[in-house]
């Protein structure tokens, strides 16, 4: 059973960007890719830039009519341009960040960065999200972009590498951001999406992607990807193999009743201190005050010259 995917941006308006956080355990980058697919097949231009993967790894499980719609821009393999200094960049990676917008023609594009993570790690925080602010064309006004120049940003972000400072400052930019995330090998998607004078919404989808990156939507998780619970399994107690007794017997309880403790004060006790029996021997303390005592009761700080 399929669901319908997260809803599509407002005609008209620009198309912000998107971040797909993953992790050690759920990785992104096929979801990147499934979505890139997915751009391909709309007919709109794809530009790649390739980071942290080789363009033949990138473009690996992609049919040639997918290939040959992609334009990829490779900083995996010279990200500084030493091989070739005659064609290098002036500002390295920030160049080659800002170079997208201008290499895409008139029509809806597509923008994947792969990965923000190692933009961040090669450009400062506040340049990084001043460059995807103007990529991704969110200083305009709703109006001025026509639908047929609407530009996606799509960006993978490595969440456990970042503190929440960098994290913070990328998720302001992100219209919608999805968390991945999983149970028992089954895929989901935390969805979070901002929309213009709208509250953010959230969605959980369960997906699973094919060895053609093609994207598959679930409703929910499989019935034998959730764990159940065998009504005849015999329930443990927890105390049967303990060194210790959590109750105690009547003879126990009448025993620590009946217990006097060495800091209680009791009547008898009491008696005993201030009446002495016979022969028994009495002390006096015998005081005389100082010149320097303070025998003032109303100030006994007085001394102190506060």
């Amino acid at each position: 059973q399929r669901s319908p995917p997260p809803p599509a941006p407002t005609q008209g308006s620009p198309c912000g960007s998107a971040s797909a956080k993953d992790s050690v355990e759920w990785e992104g980058r096929s979801l990147l890719k499934a979505l890139v697919k997915k751009s391909a097949l709309r007919g709109e231009q794809v530009h790649v830039l390739g980071c942290e993967v080789s363009e033949e790894e990138f473009r690996e499980g992609f049919d040639s009519n997918i290939n040959s719609r992609l334009v990829y821009h490779d900083l995996f393999r010279d990200p500084l341009s030493w091989s070739k200094p005659g064609k290098a960049l002036p500002g390295g990676p920030l160049e080659a960040l800002r170079a997208l917008d201008k290499r895409t023609v008139s029509g809806p594009a597509t923008i994947a960065l792969d990965s923000l993570s190692w933009l961040l790690h090669h450009l400062p925080c506040p340049t990084l999200c001043q460059t995807l602010h103007a990529l991704s064309r969110q200083d305009s006004c709703p109006g001025d972009t026509p639908p047929g120049e609407q530009v996606r940003v799509l960006g993978l972000l490595h969440e456990e590498l970042h503190g929440p400072g960098p994290l913070g400052a990328l998720s302001s930019l992100a219209q919608t951001e999805v968390t991945l995330s999983g149970m028992m090998g089954q895929a989901s998607a935390q969805i979070l999406c901002r929309r213009p004078r709208q509250r953010p919404t959230h969605q959980t989808q369960w997906f699973s992607i094919l060895p053609d990156f093609s994207l598959e939507l679930q409703a929910e998780p499989p019935l034998e990807s959730q764990p159940r619970s065998d009504p005849h399994t015999p329930s443990v107690d927890p105390t049967t193999h303990l060194t210790f007794n959590l109750h105690l017997s009547k003879k126990e309880r009448e025993a620590k009743d009946s217990l006097t403790l060495p800091f209680q004060f009791s009547s008898e006790k009491q008696q005993a201190l201030l009446r002495p029996g016979l022969g028994q021997a009495t002390s006096h303390i015998f005081y005389e005050p100082d010149a320097y005592d303070d025998l003032d009761q109303e100030d006994p700080d007085d001394d102190l010259d506060v």
